[in-house]
């Protein structure tokens, strides 16, 4: 096959997706198995071959994703539940004092939105934004940015949340690696599109507390002696993560020689694992649930509820696989990689534009960060990356999905009502927030690559 047949063959498969979603408004799991079939044989693929590549990509795939989505979901839900994310929010605003409020908020946000989701988070802990809003007389967008930039960034950036996780398994990189890549540059990217583009935009456009919720802002403050306390839910967040950080240095130690292969650093990699991590994190947080008053049967049902959105994104993740997979047996990967190694354009931004350009097409950000995970995968071996600079491409991904959020995106239309925007300001506010935090996430992930060659 020609270079230009290969990059034909891609280009087919990506708009026969954005079609199948767009126009005939089928399911990302529908579009993305057929995308991968049309693709496996547009390359010549056997058909038994094609079925074949579908069975070992899904379940290659999910074996991982499904464990951490799955688990990931019912801790979300039960810090959600325990009111975790609320006492988290107040007890930093309360530190921080009303004049850093729109910092505490970026910080909330920025921990809320490693376990639970955007939406959820953001409804959450809207109460706040009003009640800050309705005391200070500024434009709601004074605090609501800040929020939301703080769950967008860790939302898309920092595992365990579905995102990062998924592509990290495509792209086979250690959780580890990118929890800390999220990090690092998750951290200025959020300050720069919350609180210092939060200030700069709600000078210029005023926004009052919607009527229709101003009852919440006057409850604001109510029962918040039920509430676990700051430093339980710091310390619930940051379980998982620091087991699975403690887990991959140990084991890059032992890899190195650094150190020795034991009983107990077998034990504590094991316990690092994210299967594990979160397993333990899980059972602590139904913990704090019993012990604030949720029945077991509550519990349960609140489990069984979070599954629901995770399934959903279980399903589209294995699709992903699948059209890795295809692109890896028919040897497209291997050739469009052969072409571009020769190219000039560097794999992070590559892999940047592609998740961008998914993004503005078909408004969801996870599937934007599926594609362009399943695309850049077979590349990767060309490059002949090291575990971190894996990672980095991971982070370019999810920059990448997050860029201009407009009509087709669901996040815009809640931020809107919530914030009783029009379409207009909601594109002046949240839809420039997020082509920020695209923007700068792509410049600090190149910056970082420069210190991991």
């Amino acid at each position: 096959m020609s270079p230009l047949y290969i990059i034909l063959i891609v280009v087919t498969g990506v708009t026969l997706l954005l079609l199948m979603v767009l126009k005939f408004r089928l399911s990302a799991f529908v579009a993305l198995l057929i995308t991968s079939i049309i693709v496996g044989i547009m390359a010549g693929m056997p058909l038994d071959k094609i079925s074949q590549s579908i069975q070992d990509g899904m379940g290659s795939t999910l074996g991982f994703v499904a464990t951490v989505v799955g688990l990931g979901a019912i801790f979300g839900q039960m810090l959600e539940s325990s009111g975790g994310a609320r006492s988290l929010a107040n007890y930093l605003l309360k530190k921080f004092g009303q004049k850093n409020a729109s910092w505490a908020l970026m910080i909330s946000g920025f921990i809320v939105g490693i376990p639970i989701f955007l939406d959820v988070g953001f409804i959450i802990l809207i109460p706040i934004v009003y009640a800050l809003t309705r005391d200070t007389k500024r434009s709601v967008l004074y605090y609501a940015i800040p929020l939301l930039a703080g769950l967008a960034v860790t939302h898309t950036m920092v595992p365990p949340t579905p995102g990062p996780t998924a592509v990290s398994e495509i792209l086979d990189v250690e959780l580890g690696w990118v929890v800390i890549m999220g990090l690092l540059v998750g951290i200025p990217t959020a300050a720069i599109a919350g609180p210092l583009f939060g200030r700069f935009i709600a000078n210029r456009l005023y926004i009052p507390v919607p009527e229709i919720f101003q009852d919440m802002a006057k409850d604001e403050g109510k029962d918040q002696k039920s509430l676990p306390s700051f430093g339980v839910i710091a310390a619930l967040v940051m379980t998982p993560l620091l087991l699975i950080l403690m887990g991959t240095f140990i084991n890059l130690g032992v890899d190195k020689g650094v150190l020795e292969n034991t009983i107990l650093t077998r034990v504590l990699i094991f316990i690092g694992h994210p299967f594990t991590a979160l397993i333990i994190a899980t059972l602590l947080s139904i913990l704090l649930c019993l012990k604030h008053g949720l029945s077991r049967q509550t519990i349960l049902d609140l489990s069984t509820k979070a599954l629901g959105p995770a399934g959903i994104i279980i399903l589209v993740t294995g699709a992903g696989g699948v059209l890795k997979q295809i692109l890896v047996d028919s040897g497209i990967g291997k050739m469009l990689a052969e072409s571009l190694a020769d190219s000039s354009i560097p794999i992070i931004v590559l892999a940047w534009v592609l998740a961008a350009l998914v993004r503005i097409t078909q408004g969801s950000a996870t599937v934007a960060m599926i594609t362009a995970a399943g695309i850049i995968s077979p590349l990767l071996s060309t490059f002949n990356l090291n575990q971190p600079n894996v990672a980095l491409v991971v982070i370019a991904i999810a920059a990448g999905a997050t860029i201009l959020s407009h009509v087709n995106d669901s996040g815009f239309w809640i931020v809107s009502k919530y914030l009783g925007m029009n379409e207009k300001q909601t594109l002046r506010s949240w839809t420039v927030m997020e082509t920020i935090i695209a923007v700068c996430g792509l410049a600090f992930t190149l910056i970082l690559s420069l210190f991991f060659r």
